[in-house]
């Protein structure tokens, strides 16, 4: 209708009523940000390549990425890293900056018939207006193969930039095949620098932040959300957020330390159970008992437990340790952690967390070996590389007359009959392999006692 009316009754009714849209627009955004309808998050999401903070090492101005979207020759990729880092933002500001058409599709809802929707659009957009279209995935790894299969046929073919976004190890979350077909960008958690820059941006800024609130918030304060977000951009625009509603309803004008702990709750461990980040707290544990590090053993089995993690398989863990990594240095040791498991299985939780602490502390402190773990590989190889070799007739026990008279236990010297209990010249092993020695004990611990006697135990023999 106002088209009709800027026809015939000349431009400037038609002028009027643009200018009465674009400020009725204004208005309404500027009255959907300063009632918190657009979460500050969202409002404060970079649209600019120059207002990203951090990943300098992905959009530096000398990086592969960088140079790909200046000369608009985008390849398709898979974002990796944290929450809120700007996997999503940076898919968008991509689009933005070159002939492609963003196109969001949902892992988890998403269907085939919407991909070849998707497909069919993009094809028309290369034939007719030579414009790419840039298909964003978030959560790539929730797709299933089907999916990720359906993908490859036309990103191999350049019909469409695929941009998947994904906080798993895309090696495990994502088809071989479709990951072959990418690039993939590993962005890092911010800074406490970049998230505390991101807080003083989002104060300042009238338009998109709360700015016009005319908050301020001390450089304490401003430290502490950026720890308290813990590498996390939205994380840190949200406790920024309710920090600035607490304030103001309380009609103040500064965000304080104690602003923040009275509207924001602890914020939750990153873990998943399922993920790599399970894997890599793990590996961290197991390590820091190997290095004999007891504080870094008890703070990364408190990471496991406090996010969640079965007791049980941490006493799992440690059990395999007490074998692989100490072994006879201390043969105690898996006492220690066979005890622990009884305990906490009469215990249960919390109390059961102090046998749990006295395991760790135990492991982290004995002498280390993995001279149990080299045994056990050298006699598999043995066994894998000289199949089933025959046991020597004096080894054998010759439980029947027929057995005697073939051979069977001829030569054998029994032990007991001799000094220190050890017959001189006798071996044990198959003819084929005598003399391998299996286990090679070290110097460290308990061990160093079994490394004389066995010296002189192979001496005599």
């Amino acid at each position: 209708m106002v088209r009709g009316r800027s026809k015939t009754g000349g431009s400037g009714d038609g002028f009027a009523a643009s200018q009465s849209n674009t400020l009725f627009e204004a208005v309404s955004k500027r009255q959907a940000i300063r009632s918190g309808a657009i979460p500050l998050a969202e409002r404060m999401r970079p649209s600019l390549l120059s207002e990203f903070v951090g990943q300098t090492h992905v959009l530096g101005p000398t990086s592969f990425l960088a140079n790909a979207i200046d000369s608009d020759r985008v390849p398709s990729m898979i974002l990796w890293g944290p929450p809120g880092v700007g996997k999503t933002t940076l898919g968008r500001v991509i689009a933005a900056r070159t002939t492609s058409v963003f196109v969001s599709f949902p892992a988890v809802l998403g269907s085939i018939q919407e991909l070849r929707d998707i497909v069919s659009a993009a094809r028309e957009r290369r034939a007719y207006k030579a414009e790419r279209t840039l298909v964003f995935v978030d959560e790539i790894h929730r797709f299933n193969k089907a999916q990720q299969d359906a993908f490859l046929p036309h990103v191999e073919a350049g019909i469409i930039t695929l941009v998947g976004a994904t906080t798993e190890n895309p090696s495990f979350a994502v088809n071989a095949a479709l990951l072959s077909r990418c690039k993939v960008f590993r962005l890092e958690a911010l800074s406490e620098e970049a998230l505390a820059t991101l807080v003083r941006r989002a104060l300042s800024d009238a338009e998109r932040g709360l700015g016009w609130a005319q908050l301020s918030a001390d450089d304490q304060a401003v430290r502490a959300i950026a720890q308290l977000a813990r590498g996390d951009a939205r994380r840190a625009l949200a406790i920024l957020e309710a920090a600035a509603e607490y304030v103001q309803a309380c009609g103040e004008t500064s965000v304080t330390t104690k602003a923040l702990a009275a509207s924001n709750e602890k914020a939750p461990l990153l873990y998943d159970k399922a993920g790599e980040e399970h894997y890599n707290v793990v590996s961290a544990f197991i390590k820091s008992m190997r290095g004999s590090d007891p504080d870094a053993s008890v703070y990364w089995m408190m990471r496991m437990l406090k996010a969640g993690d079965d007791p049980l398989f941490v006493l799992r863990r440690m059990l395999i340790f007490a074998s692989e990594d100490i072994g006879n240095a201390d043969p105690r040791a898996l006492l220690v952690v066979t005890s622990a498991d009884a305990a906490f299985r009469r215990m249960g939780m919390p109390e059961g967390i102090y046998p749990l602490t006295h395991a760790a502390l135990y492991l982290a402190c004995s002498p280390k070996s993995n001279a149990v773990k080299n045994a056990l590989e050298r006699a598999k190889a043995l066994v894998e590389a000289h199949g089933t070799l025959p046991v020597p007739m004096k080894l054998r026990n010759a439980v029947t007359k027929l057995m005697k008279q073939e051979g069977y236990g001829d030569g054998y010297k029994y032990a007991h009959d001799y000094d220190g209990g050890v017959a001189p010249g006798e071996t044990y092993l198959p003819d084929a392999i005598v003399g391998e020695s299996i286990y090679v004990p070290t110097d460290r611990g308990e061990e160093a006692r079994i490394r004389a006697r066995l010296a002189s135990v192979r001496g005599t023999r």
